[in-house]
């Protein structure tokens, strides 16, 4: 699979054409994948737009792939982290024609101690405030960033 990029000219074009009650999320999720012995990640970045807020949903997105340098899978801190900032980096790169619609940042990271990701759930909070200036929401919150992410991939690596 090679690298998929998000196409800013048709998403500008295409929320040039919603109207003012359009939502805007943005997330990220990854999926490890070992390939001739080494682990990689897949980072799939979306942006799902509610139409109006009752119309649907348009989908856009991109896939990157990484290495992996994560030994541990159970405590998977430093891929949690590749994708918080990849959706900062997203957010800041396509910010000015997200904010008429007040984008909501999605983290794929539980604060339930249960789960693997919530080892870095107040270090990736502090940084999308710090950095996007907006307070993220998280699982179970946050279906940009796991439903929606996953769709893409499928749609797009199918």
């Amino acid at each position: 699979m090679s690298d998929i990029r998000l196409n800013e000219d048709k998403l500008k074009a295409f929320l040039a054409s919603c109207g003012p009650g359009t939502k805007v999320y943005l997330g990220c999720d990854s999926e490890r994948i070992i390939i001739n012995n080494t682990w990689y990640a897949d980072y799939t970045l979306c942006i799902v737009i509610h139409i109006n807020g009752r119309h649907g949903c348009k989908i856009f997105g991109e896939v990157h792939r990484q290495r992996d340098f994560d030994q541990r899978a159970d405590r998977p801190s430093m891929r949690l982290m590749n994708e918080v900032y990849k959706v900062a980096e997203l957010y800041e790169r396509i910010k000015d024609v997200v904010a008429p619609f007040h984008p909501e940042v999605h983290l794929d990271i539980s604060a339930d101690e249960m789960n693997g990701s919530s080892c870095v759930v107040n270090q990736a909070i502090g940084y999308i405030i710090g950095v996007c200036q907006l307070t993220p929401m998280i699982k179970p919150r946050a279906f940009a960033a796991s439903a929606a992410a996953d769709r893409f991939k499928s749609l797009k690596v199918a």
